[in-house]
């Protein structure tokens, strides 16, 4: 028996996975959590074969909860399974020791078989990703200004490309808003821009969102 614990901030998607494995005969979901803080707890209690983690989640994160919970167990699995199929995420991921990374736009099949191979301690990445990361290499793109920031950069980053106030982004990862304004400077500065516009040109200029309105 597979056992898995389900990590993502949206209640209907965790139900949503929860369900298409109901009837898998060798896997069993054995805890629901919405937060990188709840996985950590999760895989102390619990000490799963398989972790399906959300990359974007309050507080600490999918990746930062991927590098602690590895670091503190190694023989866990964990599935990113995640909205952000192209940019420095899959890498991010990767670096954290994720085994496998699937797309939330795959099937049951995907999900099913991605479990399986990383629970035998192979790797799984989704065809459109795997694919995305093979032409960055090829366009000599596998190293971007983005896979230079730390995944606390990163989680400010992609709620200031969702328009977030400073406030917001301030409650979802538990800093203060004083402390998400330096992150702001700083992502400026490592990616050479000076406002929030320019930010958004390089984000799509590296594949990170899609092409803005009106471009």
């Amino acid at each position: 028996m597979i056992r898995i614990v389900v990590a993502d901030d949206h209640r209907l998607v965790r139900q949503a996975m929860e369900g298409l494995l109901r009837d898998t005969p060798d896997i069993q979901v054995v805890e629901l959590v919405g937060t990188g803080e709840e996985a950590l707890r999760a895989a102390r209690e619990h000490a799963p074969d398989v972790i399906l983690m959300d990359i974007q989640m309050p507080g600490i994160g999918g990746v930062e909860a991927t590098r602690r919970i590895l670091r503190s167990d190694p023989r866990m699995a964990v599935v990113m399974v995640t909205a952000h199929g192209s940019g420095p995420y899959p890498a991010h991921a990767l670096r954290a020791g994720a085994k496998g990374y699937v797309h939330k736009g795959a099937d049951r099949d995907e999900l099913i078989e991605a479990i399986r191979t990383t629970y035998l301690g192979r790797r799984y990445i989704c065809a459109d990703v795997a694919r995305h990361v093979a032409l960055m290499s090829l366009d000599g793109k596998g190293r971007d200004p983005f896979d230079e920031l730390t995944q606390r950069e990163l989680e400010v980053l992609t709620r200031v490309l969702d328009g977030q106030r400073g406030s917001r982004i301030a409650q979802e990862l538990c800093l203060s808003p004083k402390t998400v304004s330096t992150y702001r400077i700083r992502l400026y500065e490592r990616l050479g821009v000076r406002n929030d516009a320019e930010l958004a040109r390089v984000a799509v200029d590296y594949g990170l969102i899609g092409p803005l309105q009106g471009s």
